[in-house]
């Protein structure tokens, strides 16, 4: 498996946990949006600490860029991650992924689940293709949301945000992405379904769409 030490070039706080890294990208490097790559910390102890994360860049852009939630509750990979300074490196490898854009549909995210969608709405969005899609974001608090502004510009009202455990805002719908939410908010289960989140919520989602129609070769998540 190839590997390739690439520096941070620049670090942004997008919520109180998650933070955008932007790094060098490896020449002849290329990927397809929603795709992933095992990422290192280089470090003596944390070289062989690898975790999978998704681009969030585009394959144009001269940089790459990874939006990761950091877990401070216990010192892993990615309470280091959020101790890293501009200049640090990482080691990242191959290219994978399974989560690809077949066609317009819905995306259905839980918390840090929207980060492999974020690179396919921004190409969607740049080529101009995003009509027929909508978005169902799911996160505990309203401070949890990643990058709301952006996908609210980029899609409108076909951004969906729903709280789990706050009171409801401006903005929010309070509740959960069951069974009864996907028959209120889904008018054509025949469309592609896109899931990404915790895998108890996969598989929920993943069971639930198939009893409401969905075939599974629409529904689309990281097996």
């Amino acid at each position: 498996m190839d590997q390739y030490i690439v520096n941070i070039l620049s670090i942004r706080q997008v919520t109180h946990n998650v933070r955008s890294y932007r790094v060098e990208k490896p020449k002849g490097y290329s990927f397809i949006p929603g795709q992933a790559t095992e990422v290192a910390i280089n470090k003596p102890e944390w070289k062989e600490e690898r975790r999978p994360f998704t681009f969030t860049s585009l394959n144009d852009e001269p940089t790459l860029e990874f939006t990761i939630k950091s877990y401070t509750d216990h010192h892993g990979v990615t309470d280091e991650l959020y101790r890293l300074k501009e200049g640090d490196s990482l080691i990242i490898h191959d290219v994978w992924g399974a989560i690809a854009y077949k066609g317009p549909g819905y995306f259905i995210a839980g918390g840090a689940g929207i980060t492999p969608f974020i690179a396919i709405l921004r190409q969607l969005h740049k080529d101009k293709k995003l009509e027929g899609n909508k978005l169902f974001f799911s996160n505990r608090t309203a401070a949890d949301v990643i990058l709301k502004e952006e996908l609210t510009r980029m899609l409108g009202k076909d951004a969906v945000y729903i709280l789990s455990n706050d009171k409801v805002k401006e903005g929010f719908v309070g509740g959960h992405i069951d069974e009864t939410f996907l028959r209120q908010n889904v008018s054509d289960f025949s469309k592609h379904f896109y899931v990404c989140g915790p895998d108890p919520m996969i598989e929920g989602i993943n069971k639930t769409l198939e009893g409401l129609g969905a075939s599974p070769e629409a529904v689309v998540f990281e097996k």
